[in-house]
């Protein structure tokens, strides 16, 4: 998906904007969806594309939702070396929103532990059958 700068700011938010388009981060424990743990999968905010589904979720108490692993191929990781730290970000595929960081540092089987911005992504409920 490619868009100008100027219409990704008119699709989203500012609050969007500024994680998605600018490599923001939000305040720790405030995401929606740190605490949240329902059925369905968590899609893009920026582009619709599916990242993650809930069963990869866990808690981290790291202040934002985590997940050991994506959906395959739908995750890019580049190295990040901005604010002193080294850190692998993590961005769509498909639009290049960034979406957080991964750190090999889980806890579960995986050892992944992809921290993810609540505001880059939206909760899809599985249907029930």
């Amino acid at each position: 998906m490619h868009l100008t700068e100027s219409d990704w700011e008119k699709k989203l938010t500012p609050e969007q904007y500024q994680i998605l388009r600018r490599k923001g981060t939000e305040r720790p424990f405030s995401g929606i969806y740190n605490n949240f743990f329902e059925d369905g999968e968590y899609v893009c905010a920026g582009c619709g594309e599916r990242l993650f589904i809930s069963k990869h979720k866990f808690s981290s108490s790291c202040g934002w939702p985590s997940f050991d692993n994506s959906i395959e191929g739908k995750i890019e990781e580049a190295p990040d070396y901005s604010h002193g730290m080294s850190r692998i970000e993590i961005t769509c595929k498909n639009c290049g929103g960034h979406l957080g960081h991964a750190f090999n540092d889980g806890p579960t089987t995986t050892g992944l532990r992809y921290c993810v911005n609540s505001i880059s992504l939206k909760f899809k409920q599985l249907e029930k059958k």
